[in-house]
């Protein structure tokens, strides 16, 4: 487990790019969890930033998914605040999905409890007076590595 304070958009963003570095396997699951505007899609967009991704970061509140291929990596950015039941993902395609070497990234993944997997990474943010806490938790022996890769980044 790790658990961060970050100050502003640019420290959340800068957070996001050492977390694509530690996401160096094909096929990671990671979870964002936390209040509206707590800054999910702020982390993601640094973390796709931090892959190579040169293009805007739209948030997939309407569109659910958002693909993304930087450097021949497959990236699914998912927003699953408008799904009302879980059985909802299987038509979205997200099976086959999951089956891929990719990296996907869901936020408001308790609208898909039962049905999505359990992640390798789950985080957690938390709204502070002017910052954001970030608690992320290794889920496996995947999460353990990343986790381990992103606390020696961090040093």
């Amino acid at each position: 487990m790790i658990e961060v304070v970050l100050r502003g958009e640019a420290e959340q963003l800068a957070f996001g790019a050492e977390l694509a570095r530690a996401c160096s396997q094909q096929r990671v699951l990671l979870f964002l969890e936390g209040d509206l505007g707590a800054g999910k899609t702020t982390l993601v967009r640094g973390l796709l930033h931090g892959l190579g991704h040169k293009g805007t970061v739209k948030s997939p509140t309407y569109t659910l998914i958002e693909p993304y291929v930087i450097d021949g990596r497959r990236v699914y950015h998912l927003d699953l605040y408008r799904v009302a039941d879980p059985s909802e993902l299987e038509y979205l395609g997200l099976r086959e999905i999951l089956a891929e070497p990719a990296l996907v990234l869901v936020e408001w993944p308790q609208r898909g409890a039962g049905w999505l997997p359990a992640p390798d990474l789950a985080l957690s943010l938390q709204h502070l007076d002017g910052a954001r806490r970030v608690r992320i938790d290794a889920i496996g022996e995947v999460g353990e590595a990343l986790v381990e890769r992103l606390h020696r980044n961090l040093q």
